[in-house]
């Protein structure tokens, strides 16, 4: 762990790489706190970057988007799936190939900006499916893609997100789509470019060059795998998908380096904790028992998080938490658990 001893987390960084939705926004609404706690960053002269799995907007509308919502942003500093997906495949095939595309039409854009041509039929005899998150995806695109990939086109996922969040609650992401194909061919893709994988990170992590590089995310399965895949430290904030009993049910590679309820504890040594921390610390206990974990004590909500972590992971218990005194079931009403 390389945050600031007893200082402020950021002042441990040079570089913090922000996932989209779920942490700086939900669809199109930013999260509170966000535009503040990137201002905060931009006031102090920090590097920051912005690394998404939404592959249905380029990266030039996610900074127009970023900076409608108060948070001013650069293309540069975006970097999507979509325009990474088209990198590769521009790396990989020869200049004006086909490109079957299922997905949104920022992904047609990023395929021409590089000199590659987006089809939508097998008949157009693409040299490989590129599929990524779009909203009006319907049947007659997954039925394309798969007689493509079945005569021999290798497919390209620009991410496999199983859901997206929204303020109604997550919703079918492109996981969920890639999925269809995935049943229907009885094979995965080819390759997949977003988080989990390291390629979005380990790229925002070279502009930082010899200073190291803060992940900051709402999802454990992406965010925080990719950023352990990539070398890197990870910060998971509980404003979007991932939970409390996720967190506590995670496995080795999706376990982050410190957990905040929300982007303050960038700032507030007070709203972040390092984890696993210990079973005894914070004024908590917290033991394994009867298949589950028993929280005793008393202190901050947070502390008892670090504490159940610490239990939970060293054990595998953490099929449900019981309090033993009153503090622990205000903690864990405070953490979402059923005390």
């Amino acid at each position: 762990m390389t945050g600031s001893a007893g200082g402020r987390l950021v002042d441990g960084y040079t570089l913090v790489v922000f996932d989209l939705d779920g942490v700086i926004y939900l669809i199109d609404r930013p999260i509170p706190g966000a535009v503040e706690a990137v201002g905060r960053l931009h006031a102090e002269g920090r590097a920051v970057a912005y690394a998404t799995n939404n592959a249905s907007r380029r990266s030039s509308e996610v900074a127009d988007l970023l900076t409608g919502m108060g948070v001013p942003a650069r293309p540069e500093e975006v970097l999507t799936s979509a325009a990474a997906t088209a990198e590769l495949l521009r790396d990989r095939l020869p200049a004006g190939a086909p490109v079957l595309v299922v997905g949104a039409e920022a992904l047609r854009a990023e395929l021409r900006a590089v000199g590659l041509r987006p089809v939508s039929t097998v008949d157009e005899n693409p040299a490989a499916v590129a599929q990524g998150y779009g909203p009006q995806v319907g049947w007659v695109d997954l039925a394309e893609a798969s007689l493509a990939v079945r005569a021999g086109a290798p497919w390209y996922a620009t991410n496999t997100d199983r859901t997206l969040p929204s303020p109604r609650g997550p919703l079918p992401g492109n996981g969920s789509l890639v999925a269809v194909l995935r049943t229907a061919l009885g094979r995965d893709p080819d390759v997949v470019v977003g988080k989990p994988e390291p390629a979005l990170f380990a790229t925002a992590a070279r502009r930082a060059g010899q200073g190291r590089t803060l992940v900051v995310g709402d999802r454990l399965d992406t965010d925080i795998e990719g950023a352990g895949r990539a070398g890197l430290d990870s910060l998971l904030v509980l404003t979007g998908v991932s939970d409390v009993p996720e967190l506590l049910a995670a496995p080795v590679a999706r376990r982050p380096t410190y957990v905040s309820v929300d982007l303050t504890g960038l700032f507030d040594p007070a709203a972040v904790v390092p984890l696993p921390g210990a079973p005894d610390g914070g004024g908590w206990s917290a033991t394994a028992t009867d298949g589950g974990l028993l929280l005793d004590g008393a202190g901050r909500p947070l502390d008892a998080l670090a504490a159940l972590c610490a239990a939970a992971w060293s054990t595998g218990a953490a099929a449900r938490v019981r309090a033993a005194s009153p503090a622990a079931e205000e903690a864990l009403a405070a953490l979402g658990l059923v005390a």
